[in-house]
């Protein structure tokens, strides 16, 4: 079985960190290449690897010289299947699939599709709306957890040409990060830090990951509780109106933006708890990155992620916005000190058992053999 993986190569979030687990693994049970569109970090991550992967470089996001480029690639390989991930691939797709007949076309829906490009007007309005036109032309759908199901069928794709895979984490990998006094050193004096209980976010700083919820219970938490201080890890357009949010509040000792963090487990290694205050969400990686450290992880009830969180059992869950109730259930866990080890502990458990990367690609190539099979 070939596949050939698209994919814009300028992404940072939870889609690359998908297709880097997922192939990984894949590649032992396929014959795959990715075509990226430009270099950077994620082609070097990639080669690092040892994925094969090429660039075929667009002059912008709506070159579409790559369509022939591409389609020479697929007869001359002869690929089964091709399987796009993101707005620019599903774009480049939408052409290709003009060229090559008879060859299924599949998309991996890593969000969603109608907040992707909330925070900047033009292309809420230009990129939303070419990427839902592309989409709707592709054959099958993967669904990354349980909650876009009905936000595909939305788009009037029947239930059968949709298929469920859940993020998958490569556990088995050697994790590398500095220890937490080396790291925080980086930001502030030891002072700051020092035998204090500490609670972060990391996330890019994008208004659908609900970082004013996470200011907003630091500043309900922060007046009961002075052992504890809160970290932002992570870069975006929100970055000023969060910068002004928390000196509103007073909270320039107490909550701190870091900005961008080039090794998660590096962040995730120097906190006590993790949370995730998003709007909308798939499955986030960073819980499952956060997991293979045993951390514990509060989230708001966002797609997957109660597939995973047994609200009370392993971690905790709050409604999407509820920042009083997010601060609710760190109060909690500041009273109880042991819960979060403990549920740190189960959560790492059973993450290891049921979201592995080793899971996911098995999963994939099942869905790769039922749409051939159709075909």
């Amino acid at each position: 079985m070939k596949v050939l993986h698209l994919i814009s190569g300028g992404d940072t979030g939870g889609a690359k960190t998908h297709i880097i687990n997922l192939c990984s693994k894949l590649k032992d049970l396929v014959s795959l290449k990715i075509i990226c569109f430009m270099y950077g970090q994620f082609y070097e991550e990639v080669k690092n690897a040892g994925i094969d992967i090429d660039v075929i470089q667009q002059s912008s996001r709506f070159d579409l010289s790559v369509v022939d480029k591409i389609a020479h690639i697929v007869k001359a390989e002869d690929y089964d299947i091709i399987h796009c991930h993101g707005a620019r691939a599903n774009f480049i797709g939408m052409f290709l699939k003009r060229k090559i007949k008879n060859k299924p076309f599949i998309t991996t829906v890593h969000s969603d599709f109608d907040l992707d490009f909330q925070d900047v007007f033009y292309k809420r309005v230009v990129f939303s709306f070419l990427n839902k036109l592309s989409l709707k032309r592709f054959d099958y759908f993967i669904s990354v957890g349980s909650a876009l199901i009905d936000k595909i069928k939305g788009l009037g794709v029947k239930e059968n040409r949709i298929f469920l895979l859940y993020n998958g984490f490569d556990f088995s990998k050697e994790i590398h990060y500095v220890q937490k006094d080396e790291f925080l050193s980086k930001f502030f004096d030891r002072k700051v830090f020092d035998s204090k209980i500490v609670i972060g976010n990391l996330s890019r700083l994008y208004k659908v990951k609900g970082l004013d919820v996470f200011i907003k219970a630091a500043n309900m938490v922060a007046k009961k509780y002075p052992e504890v201080i809160f970290l932002i890890g992570g870069s975006g357009p929100q970055k000023e109106f969060l910068k002004q949010m928390i000196s509103e509040y007073n909270l320039n000792d107490r909550v701190f933006l870091l900005g961008s963090i080039k090794n998660p487990y590096d962040f995730f290694n120097s906190i006590d708890i993790n949370v995730i205050s998003s709007y909308s969400e798939t499955f986030p990686y960073s819980i499952l990155e956060a997991t293979a450290l045993e951390k514990c992880c509060i989230s708001s009830k966002v797609g997957s992620v109660p597939d995973l969180i047994e609200d009370g059992k392993n971690g905790f869950l709050f409604e999407v916005g509820d920042y009083k109730g997010l601060a609710q259930k760190i109060e909690i866990l500041l009273q109880n000190k042991d819960l979060i080890k403990e549920f740190g502990q189960l959560l790492s458990k059973k993450a290891k058992e049921k979201f592995s990367a080793e899971n996911m690609a098995r999963m994939q190539f099942e869905i790769y053999k039922s749409i051939l099979s159709k075909k």
